[in-house]
């Protein structure tokens, strides 16, 4: 069993950034594909970011291309998400996510949840 908690989350304004990490414990992380995912009030959760096991090949969603950059330290078992030029739209509940698979994350089909933490952008 793999246990995520992420944390970092809070209130920033537009423009701003944040830094999420999620903190694994259980096993080691660097067996698996690390992903994170957001929900915003009254919509789907959603795939943000991937990175894989071994390459570190990174995905990312075309609405934080360019903003969202996804990182992993396998020394520490944390996985990041740094968040540069923040909107209102990006507000949501972000959730860490670990499979064996990059494909199947991005599809949405993880093992492992973490709780979530709350991101807010104000306008």
């Amino acid at each position: 069993q793999v246990q995520l908690v992420e944390s970092g989350g809070g209130l920033v304004q537009a423009g701003g950034s944040l830094k999420l990490s999620c903190a694994g414990s259980g096993r080691t992380l660097r067996s698996y594909a690390m992903g994170w995912f957001r929900q915003a009030p009254g919509k789907e959760r959603e795939f943000v970011a991937a990175i894989g096991q071994i390459s570190g090949t990174t995905y990312y969603a075309d609405s934080v291309k360019g903003r969202f950059t996804i990182s992993r330290d396998n020394a520490k078992n944390t996985l990041y998400l740094q968040m540069n030029s923040l909107k209102p739209e990006d507000t949501a509940v972000y959730y860490c996510a670990a499979d064996y698979s990059s494909y199947e994350i991005r599809q949405g089909a993880v093992d492992y949840w973490g709780k979530g933490t709350l991101v807010t952008v104000s306008s």
